[in-house]
């Protein structure tokens, strides 16, 4: 019984190993020689308590090569020095850009779709760009975004920024993002399938037609989903509308994340949300995590500790243990993140779980996951 475990663990991740070489091909970067004309765009930024990265931020948007846009930044109840900043950088910016003070959140929004909603009711253009505050983008950025979309005949734009890792737990934990989108979700169903359960989006970059983002009725539509982004995607698949997306690690940056503490908290609040609070799913996820990520491990150390070297016991664990590693592997090199880190992947796996539990935790038992001094909670 044990041995047949161990086989149907093998094959589940050869499998996992084979979605993540087809989502090699099934995630582009975004084409290069385009147009730096076209429709008006109104890029669209919410931003609470961002001192540290919204100057970066504001600055890479303002130098875009494309010609129509306008920049739009929603100053979402700030307590730090995120409206000063924004003061100076209009008086900067030669009108190109506008800064909005949010009005007061309402019951059953979060915060980020909340401040989203109102930057598109100011918005101009005829296409949206919804971007983070702590995102960087290069001059073409715009450019290529705009032309990918147009190209693909889509309503809906997304994109993988290159994530900046500055600190241990950074490396650690942020690239499990990539790992179990590249692993589990075969991409090439996000744009041919009309299912939404084949959904992909990243709210630090996310470009929309705007007749087709009303049609949705925006962020209204997903007031109280923490995890937002995949939402509208399942939204705009619900209205019949195309969605596309790409890799833009060569466009855009993003530091998540600052410390282990911002790791913990920013996890824990989207973790359980991104499985629609719904309990099965978490444990089912605990489950394959320990079965698949962690167990090989202690079934390798098992027979290290009785020196079982030729038994099908052996050899089965450290070829589940090679071939996720080949997985983190190429997944690393394909969003340009720390290869050094690929060993430690157990450990990232683990870090995983106890975040999984706390996210479960602090939402079913406590006051809501925290970020930014609010508390989610929409279970």
């Amino acid at each position: 019984m044990l041995l047949f475990y161990q086989i149907l663990v093998l094959l589940s991740l050869l499998v996992f190993l084979g979605i993540v070489l087809r989502n090699l091909v099934d995630l582009p970067c975004m084409p290069v020689n385009l147009s730096v004309s076209g429709p008006f765009v109104s890029v669209l930024v919410p931003a609470r308590n961002e001192a540290l990265n919204i100057e970066r931020c504001v600055r890479s948007l303002l130098q875009q090569d494309y010609k129509a846009f306008e920049i739009i930044v929603l100053d979402d109840g700030s307590t730090d020095t995120t409206p000063e900043l924004l003061h100076s950088l209009v008086s900067e910016s030669g009108g190109r850009l506008r800064s909005l003070k949010g009005e007061p959140l309402p019951e059953e929004w979060h915060g980020k779709s909340w401040a989203c909603f109102q930057l598109g009711r100011h918005a101009k253009g005829e296409l949206l760009l919804f971007t983070d505050a702590d995102t960087i983008h290069r001059p073409d950025a715009l450019r290529r975004a705009v032309g990918a979309l147009e190209d693909a005949g889509a309503d809906m734009l997304s994109l993988t920024p290159y994530q900046e890792l500055g600190s241990f737990w950074e490396k650690l934990v942020v690239p499990m993002v990539y790992f179990i989108l590249m692993c589990f979700l075969p991409l090439r169903l996000v744009w041919t399938s009309q299912n939404p359960a084949f959904s992909f989006a990243n709210g630090q970059f996310i470009l929309f037609r705007k007749d087709f983002y009303h049609r949705i009725n925006g962020h209204a539509a997903v007031k109280s989903n923490i995890v937002e982004d995949v939402w509208l995607c399942m939204a705009v698949k619900k209205a019949g509308g195309n969605v596309t997306a790409f890799n833009g690690t060569d466009t855009v940056s993003c530091r998540m994340y600052r410390n282990g503490k911002e790791v913990w908290e920013g996890f824990s609040k989207n973790l359980f949300a991104g499985l629609g609070y719904k309990t099965p799913a978490l444990l089912a996820m605990i489950v394959v995590t320990a079965l698949l990520y962690i167990a090989p491990y202690l079934f390798l150390v098992r027979s290290l500790l009785i020196s079982e070297f030729s038994a099908p016991l052996f050899w089965l664990p450290l070829s589940q243990i090679a071939v996720v590693l080949l997985s983190r592997l190429i997944i690393a090199a394909t969003f340009r993140q720390p290869l050094s880190i690929v060993l430690l992947h157990v450990f990232s796996q683990i870090v995983l779980l106890a975040i999984a539990v706390n996210s479960y935790c602090s939402i079913k038992f406590g006051k809501g996951a925290s970020w930014k001094g609010r508390n989610y909670n929409f279970s």
